[in-house]
């Protein structure tokens, strides 16, 4: 059986109607759409579902059974169909959101894209701040959520913490580095290198504590707080660095390469996630983007 909805629906219309052209006028369409159904389902079924006759149609037997199934089908497709017009309706109110700088750049802009498309009647206000200062506002309730490295959040008695995404740091290299002939590296490797340094805050104890586990100090070039800038200087042979693999793409702005390669030694990792306040209900909004980055985010 390969019937439609459409084609239960028309079929419906003509036993209520007791006839093609009363079914037709109701639903507004062509007398020949409802007689097409009508016989495409017979076919499906292999059954007669109305006696035609002079003054309309008489249903059979087979055609009131059919019709009993038919109309708790639309009927629960309708509820089905209202069910969710009543969430998108209900899915309204303000969501407060902070997010820190680098996880703005590169995890955030999906996320809302996602959320906006599922709940557009929600009025959304994003803050960008450092870490502190976004667990200063979840506690003192001035953010529903925030979406910052887990790992910079000290106050887990006052936060609940969710680490979603956990990404890795990984060496950048310009096209033609004699390291990009290796499939990984070891840390020692990269002593007396000439390094470009990502001067983020979210990041900078893990990139210190990274750097202190080098028994050689590489030569740190250029400072930037820019990770575009880090993507050009890379390309263009000024020094390598060594980054979350969440911020790596493979060209620079110019439109050199960069590659990426595994180093191998005790590297710290990001972790990406979400924090709200403890002991209070969240509004339905929070929860509506909680489910959204649960569902966007692979689990770390």
């Amino acid at each position: 059986m390969a019937f439609t909805l459409r084609q239960l629906q028309f079929f419906v219309a003509a036993a209520e109607q007791g006839s093609v052209s009363g079914a037709a006028r109701m639903l507004s369409i062509s007398q020949s759409s409802v007689t097409e159904a009508i016989r495409s389902l017979e076919d499906d079924l292999g059954v007669t579902l109305f006696e035609r006759q002079a003054r309309g149609l008489l249903i059979t037997h087979r055609g009131a059974g059919l019709l009993r199934h038919a109309q708790k089908i639309l009927s629960d497709v309708s509820a089905a169909r209202q069910a969710f017009r009543d969430d998108v309706e209900q899915a309204q109110g303000r969501l407060s959101l902070g997010v820190t700088s680098l996880v703005a750049g590169y995890v955030l802009s999906d996320l809302l894209a996602r959320y906006r498309r599922a709940y557009p009647q929600v009025d959304l206000n994003v803050i960008e701040d450092n870490g502190e200062y976004l667990q200063h506002l979840l506690i003192g309730g001035e953010l529903d959520v925030a979406v910052l490295l887990t790992s910079s959040v000290h106050d887990r008695m006052a936060l609940h913490v969710e680490t979603l995404l956990v990404s890795p740091y990984r060496l950048w290299l310009p096209l033609g580095h004699p390291l990009g002939q290796q499939e990984a590296i070891e840390l020692g490797e990269l002593s007396g290198e000439t390094m470009i340094q990502l001067m983020v805050s979210e990041i900078e104890e893990s990139t210190r504590a990274m750097m202190d586990a080098l028994a050689v100090r590489p030569q740190v070039s250029f400072r930037t707080r820019s990770v575009e800038a880090v993507r050009s200087l890379v390309a263009t042979g000024a020094g390598i660095a060594i980054l979350p693999e969440m911020v790596y793409r493979p060209w620079s702005l110019e439109g050199d390469r960069i590659e990426i390669r595994d180093v191998s030694g005790d590297l710290p990792a990001v972790s990406v996630g979400l924090a709200w306040r403890r002991g209070s209900p969240l509004p339905k909004p929070a929860l509506d983007f909680i489910r959204t980055a649960q569902t966007a985010l692979p689990n770390g």
